[in-house]
């Protein structure tokens, strides 16, 4: 019995966790100030990658680093849009900009000040990622990184986008 209890348990938070298939409409800003609204980007018609990421987290910007590696082809080849958001408290904001420059990443740079994205998305750990199809649909979600997670994020966008 027990065992039945805790499988429904499980079975109950894996479908609740997954039933979300879009993103919520959450107003967030660029790092010049503007206020934008995800769903903007979500339904653009294009494959966009979520990156959340903080200045504080190691592994957030090393995968940043790893997929500005891939980004230009993905731009070029699958139309894709990557946004990096940061999770930075008001505090933490400030040294956005200068990371940013410092590592020249070209993705589009957006701040939930106030981790209303991340809060709606019902997540926790950074860096986190989310995949959206050209529907704007979540279709893939990783959390963490390791070395070598930027290559499997290049095959599911391959498959996404049917090559």
């Amino acid at each position: 019995m027990q065992r039945f209890l805790i499988t429904t348990l499980f079975l109950t938070s894996f479908s609740v966790l997954f039933a979300q298939k879009t993103v919520p409409s959450v107003e967030l800003r660029t790092l010049e100030g503007q206020t934008v609204n995800i769903q903007d980007y979500a339904n653009n018609g294009k494959i966009t990658i979520l990156s959340f990421w903080a200045t504080w987290c190691s592994p957030c910007k090393k995968e940043l680093d790893a997929l500005m590696d891939f980004y230009p082809e993905w731009k070029e080849d699958y139309d894709l849009e990557l946004l990096a958001i940061t999770t930075d408290d008001a505090r933490g904001l400030p040294k956005v900009k200068s990371i940013v420059q410092q590592k020249q990443w070209e993705y589009d740079i957006l701040s939930d000040v106030k981790q209303e994205l991340q809060n709606a998305m019902s997540f926790r750990a950074i860096p986190q990622t989310f995949i959206l199809n050209k529907k704007g649909e979540i279709v893939y979600s990783h959390s963490a990184y390791v070395p070598g997670d930027e290559y499997e994020l290049d095959e599911k966008i391959k498959e996404i986008a049917g090559m």
